[in-house]
């Protein structure tokens, strides 16, 4: 079963810094490139970084570029999202994916809400 499960949510004051772990399994982790979404209460679902399966390429998303950074192990079969200087307006859930074929496969999420 292709499944991802994603850890390191928590509560923040902001300008603190939480690292965020998806860990994959079931398909093969460096053949895909990964993104990370997030979700605030009311808001629509809005992508915020993602990096490629064959050079490590990154994008982000302007409101958080500078402030986080994306990264992978393909040892691991993790993606890892180190965010830094974070503001009460990342608090969100979060989401890492992968789209495999015409299938995307979403993990749980993990909470992350940071207080001002």
């Amino acid at each position: 079963e292709r499944q991802l499960v994603e850890s390191g949510g928590g509560l923040v004051q902001a300008g603190g810094s939480l690292r965020l772990s998806c860990a994959a399994s079931g398909f093969r982790f460096d053949d895909y490139a990964i993104g990370w979404f997030r979700q605030a209460p009311g808001k629509e679902r809005e992508g915020v970084s993602c990096i490629s399966e064959y050079d490590g390429t990154t994008n982000y998303a302007d409101s958080v570029k500078g402030r986080f950074t994306i990264s992978r192990d393909n040892a691991k079969s993790t993606v890892y999202l180190q965010m830094n200087s974070l503001k009460p307006e990342d608090t969100a859930v979060y989401y890492c994916n992968v789209r495999i074929a015409a299938l995307w496969v979403w993990g749980q999420g993990t909470q992350v809400t940071v207080s001002s």
